[in-house]
C-alpha cells in the first residue's frame, strides 16, 4: 500500500479549496488547509485527527506569512507532495471603474500571492522532500483566454499569473521531478461568486446592451446559474490530474472552458494568418 499524499492547499474555506480539502481526506491522504479563517474549518477539525488535517492560519498576500505555513507543514509532516495554490478572488468592475486600490490588493492575492506560495513549493520539491519531487497544481480560470467584459483586472491577474508559471515551469531541472499544471476552470456551482468584490457601473458602461452589462446580469448573485456542473465534481478530476506520472502544463476544466479555448485559439491563428504577410521582407541591418 503506498503512503499517504501531503497535500498543502491555500484558499480551504470555500469554493474549490473546501471541496479538495474534504475530498483529500475522504481519500484518507493528509492535509494542510490554509485559510485567512482557521475557524470555519471547525466540522473538520471535529471530524479528522491531527495526524491527518493540520489547519493554518495565512494570508497569501503576507510574503512572510507564506514561509512560516510551509515551514509548518514541514515540521509536522515532513514533506509536502501536492500543493494546490488555489487562493485567490475576482472584481466585478469594468477597467475604467475598477478602483487601483482593490486591483492591487487582488494582485496582491492572485499574483504576488500565488507566486509566493509557487516559490516555496518548488523549494520544498527540491530541498526537502526526500526523493525530490511534487506536484504544483496552479488554480487559473478561463478568463484568460481573452474577452473578459467586466472583469478584466482579474482577466489580467490570471494571465499575468499564468505567464510567471510557464516561465517557471520551463526554469525548472527535469531531475528534480517537479510538475507545474495550470487548471484553466470554468463556472462551476459554488459560493465563489461571494468572493467576487463588487463595484457599481462606470457611468460611460450603463448601456444594457454592452458586454459588461451582460456580464454583470449573469453574475448578478452569488451563485452561478442552475445547471453548472459541480465543483465537488470538479476537484475529483484535479485529485486524478495529480496522480499522472506526465500531466499536461494546461489542463481546461470544464466544457465552458475547452469552448472558450478553441474559439480563442481559432481568433489567434485567423489573425497570424491574415497577417502574416506583413511580416515578410522586413528590412535588417
Amino acid at each position: 500500500m503506498s503512503s499517504p499524499q501531503v497535500w498543502f492547499i491555500t484558499g480551504s474555506s470555500s469554493g474549490f479549496g473546501r471541496n479538495m480539502t474534504e475530498l483529500v481526506l475522504e481519500k484518507g491522504d493528509i492535509v494542510i488547509a490554509t485559510l485567512r479563517k482557521p475557524e470555519v474549518l471547525a466540522d473538520l477539525t471535529a471530524k479528522y485527527s491531527s495526524d491527518k488535517l493540520l489547519i493554518v492560519k495565512l494570508d497569501v498576500s503576507k510574503p512572510e506569512e507564506v514561509k512560516v505555513a510551509f515551514a509548518e507543514a514541514v515540521a509536522k509532516f515532513g514533506r509536502i507532495d501536492v500543493v494546490y495554490n488555489n487562493a485567490g478572488f475576482g472584481i466585478l468592475a469594468e477597467v475604467e471603474g475598477t478602483p487601483e486600490e482593490q486591483a492591487r490588493a487582488m494582485f496582491d492575492v492572485n499574483f504576488f500571492g500565488a507566486a509566493n506560495v509557487s516559490k516555496e513549493a518548488v523549494r520544498v520539491f527540491r530541498d526537502v522532500n526526500q526523493p525530490q519531487g511534487g506536484r504544483l497544481l496552479q488554480m487559473s480560470s478561463m478568463a484568460v483566454y481573452g474577452n473578459s467584459p467586466g472583469i478584466g483586472y482579474y482577466g489580467a491577474s490570471k494571465r499575468a499569473f499564468e505567464g510567471l508559471s510557464e516561465g517557471l515551469a520551463a526554469e525548472l531541472d527535469p531531475e528534480w521531478n517537479i510538475k507545474v499544471t495550470l487548471i484553466d476552470s470554468g463556472g462551476f456551482s459554488t459560493k465563489g461568486l461571494s468572493n467576487i468584490f463588487r463595484v457599481d457601473p462606470h457611468p460611460a458602461y450603463t448601456k444594457p446592451t454592452l458586454a459588461s452589462a451582460v456580464t454583470r446580469r449573469y453574475l448578478a448573485t452569488e451563485t452561478f446559474p442552475p445547471g453548472r456542473p459541480t465543483a465537488a465534481g470538479a476537484v475529483k478530476l484535479v485529485y486524478r490530474l495529480a496522480a499522472l506520472e506526465d500531466p499536461p502544463l494546461h489542463f481546461p476544466l470544464g466544457k465552458d472552458t475547452i469552448g472558450a479555448l478553441k474559439k480563442n485559439t481559432a481568433e489567434l491563428l485567423a489573425g497570424a494568418e491574415k497577417f502574416a504577410s506583413w511580416s515578410e521582407n522586413l528590412p535588417t541591418e
